[in-house]
């Protein structure tokens, strides 16, 4: 398709896109009485509007059940997060029993390090990304500190090469097999914070279990993003915010797969008695017997109030489906990228979009330096109605979240960001 930076064009857009009435379903923060232009879908997402009946319902059954809710609520509190099995499990390509919801992200993630980081005094090192985000590196250090381990002997980083912007899937299967026989764990991101780079899963676990290392993921920035097969794929494990792509709500809880090869492994775990046998639970008894499948490394007690609005979202995709999401991912993005060109030609400034254009590697956002341009331009931008993320030295992170997010957004951004560069001319 041949893209125009004009109004007319982006509202043709908008007339055709099939999801266009998702919109609606969204409450956007106003700017002189109009919705701003939301970019920042990749940090928090947006309110979806059922949210609050899911959460009132939760609310209300409190009220009116107090602790009888766990059992007699519209949706018991006790298998509450039972609901999310068949509708996670097909946006990460996952089987039902291979996914569950518990705590937050970072959580998670060392939950299920002690299952599947298990050094010995050969194998210990863990791989990952470099510049990962700074909570997964934080988390690397304080495990293998934990472990007796090195972080300069036990961590390894996966480097760009100098001069580029993102990691080489050679460069990633090379140090894997260079690590070989050392490495324990490979752990990086499945869309890269920063970049926006698309990792490929399913190249990397093959690399991983061919020298005998575990392979999981932070899919913090993938889930609801792009198009997952963790299952297929054969990961490990993994582990996701939900309140990013998929608006859950600030700080929400977080989604795990683990895959089902393990499920009967006898792999050590931090148990608690939400992950022990549901028909037993309430027994009390004093030997930990896990629930069959991810459900058995849940350790405590669900937070209902948080996963309502979770559920909310999570049904809102199962009726979208990433297939059509996905379509329109691709082309606002596209979208966004050509009036970022376009708008590039008339201004003195110059933009560099590092996420790779190759359309494989890439998702809902682009990371774009901004030559000739330092905070100033950001503080523009926030002020004039489009909320968008600002990384040092100089880059903006724009994520046009297909469901939200319309055509006229990309066109009207363009304009804003040009006044914006003029104006301090």
């Amino acid at each position: 398709m041949t893209f125009q930076n004009t109004l007319e064009f982006a509202q043709q857009l908008d007339a055709q896109d099939e999801l266009k009435n998702y919109r609606n379903e969204f409450i956007f923060p106003q700017h002189n009485g109009k919705n701003v232009v939301y970019f920042t879908g990749n940090s928090l997402g947006l309110q979806p509007k059922r949210t609050k009946k899911y959460v009132d319902d939760v609310m209300n059954d409190w009220a009116e059940l107090a602790v009888e809710g766990h059992f007699y609520a519209e949706k018991p509190w006790w298998d509450y997060q039972e609901r999310f099995a068949e509708p996670l499990s097909q946006l990460v390509g996952a089987k039902p029993s291979e996914v569950t919801v518990m705590n937050t992200l970072t959580v998670n993630l060392h939950l299920l390090m002690v299952s599947f980081y298990q050094p010995t005094k050969t194998r210990y090192k863990i791989i990952c990304e470099e510049k990962a985000f700074p909570s997964d590196q934080y988390m690397f250090q304080s495990q293998v500190n934990f472990h007796g381990y090195k972080m300069e002997d036990a961590i390894v980083e996966i480097k760009r090469r100098e001069g580029e912007h993102n990691i080489r899937l050679e460069d990633i299967i090379a140090k894997i097999n260079e690590v070989g026989d050392e490495l324990a764990l490979v752990l990086i991101g499945g869309v890269n914070y920063y970049t926006g780079q698309v990792f490929d899963m399913k190249t990397i676990t093959e690399a991983g279990h061919k020298v005998g290392a575990k392979v999981g993921f932070d899919l913090a920035h993938a889930a609801g993003n792009i198009k997952l097969e963790l299952h297929d794929w054969n990961v490990d494990f993994a582990a996701w915010c939900s309140y990013k792509y998929m608006n859950s709500g600030p700080g929400n809880a977080s989604g795990c797969f683990v895959h089902e090869k393990h499920h009967n492994s006898g792999l050590p775990r931090f148990a608690g008695w939400w992950g022990h046998n549901k028909e037993r639970r309430f027994k009390m008894e004093p030997t930990f017997d896990p629930v069959q499948g991810a459900d058995g490394w849940q350790v405590s007690n669900l937070p209902i109030l948080s996963l309502a609005p979770y559920l909310a979202s999570v049904e809102m995709f199962a009726e979208v489906g990433m297939d059509k999401l996905i379509v329109k991912r691709d082309k606002i993005t596209s979208y966004l990228e050509f009036i970022l060109k376009e708008i590039d030609k008339e201004v003195d400034s110059t933009f560099e979009i590092i996420t790779p254009s190759n359309p494989e590697e890439r998702a809902c956002q682009l990371s774009v330096f901004l030559h000739g341009e330092g905070r100033s331009l950001f503080d523009y931008l926030m002020k004039n109605g489009v909320i968008t993320d600002w990384r040092e030295p100089n880059v903006i992170r724009l994520a046009p979240v297909p469901l939200y997010c319309s055509f006229e957004d990309m066109y009207n951004f363009g304009q804003v960001l040009k006044q914006g560069i003029l104006s301090h001319k």
